[in-house]
C-alpha cells in the first residue's frame, strides 16, 4: 500500500506543480526554476514504486498468447522462470541503480544546487528492491489475489473471486 500511496501523492504533487511552473512562466513572466526539476523527479519515484505495486497485483504488461496455448505443467513452469528473470533484472536495477547513485552523489542539478545527482538516481535501486521483494513474495506464497485472506477475527477467507 505504500507504494500505491507514495505513488499517488507524487501523481498529485505534479498536478499542482507543473500547473504552478506554467503559470509563474506565462502569466507572472519570471518564471520558477524548481517545478520541471522536482515534477521530473516525482515521475521517476511514481514510475519505479507504481511499477513495483503493479507487478505485485498482477496488473504488469504480460504478453500471454504463447503461454495460453502450452500445457498447464509448461505453463506453470514458464511462470517460475519469468519470475526468476524478474528477480535477476531487479538485482541488476540494485546492483547498478546503487552505483550510479554513489558515482552522482557529488553532482547537483543545476536548478536545485542543494539536491545532489544520486539522490535522484535513489528510486532505481528502491524501485528493484521492492519489486525483487514482490517477486520472491511471488515465487514463495503464489498470485496474492489467490491467496486466502485474514480477517480481524483471525478467521481465513478465499481472496475475493477465488473459489
Amino acid at each position: 500500500m505504500a507504494c500505491i500511496w507514495i505513488s499517488g501523492i507524487c501523481i498529485a504533487l505534479m498536478s499542482v506543480f507543473i500547473p504552478w511552473g506554467i503559470f509563474t512562466r506565462y502569466v507572472l513572466g519570471t518564471g520558477s526554476q524548481w517545478p520541471e526539476p522536482i515534477s521530473i523527479q516525482l515521475m521517476v519515484i511514481f514510475t519505479f514504486l507504481g511499477a513495483a505495486a503493479s507487478y505485485r497485483a498482477g496488473g504488469h504488461i504480460a504478453v500471454q498468447m504463447l503461454t495460453q496455448r502450452l500445457p498447464e505443467s509448461t505453463r506453470h513452469t514458464l511462470s517460475r522462470v519469468v519470475h526468476v528473470l524478474m528477480l535477476l533484472i531487479c538485482l541488476f536495477m540494485v546492483w547498478f541503480g546503487t552505483q550510479l547513485c554513489i558515482g552522482t552523489w557529488r553532482q547537483s542539478i543545476p536548478e536545485l544546487p542543494m539536491i545532489p545527482v544520486g539522490l535522484t538516481y535513489l528510486p532505481v535501486p528502491l524501485g528493484g528492491a521492492i519489486t525483487a521483494l514482490f517477486v520472491l513474495e511471488h515465487l514463495f506464497l503464489g498470485d496474492q489475489s489467490r491467496r486466502a485472506v485474514v480477517t480481524f477475527d483471525h478467521e481465513t477467507a478465499p481472496a475475493e473471486g477465488v473459489q
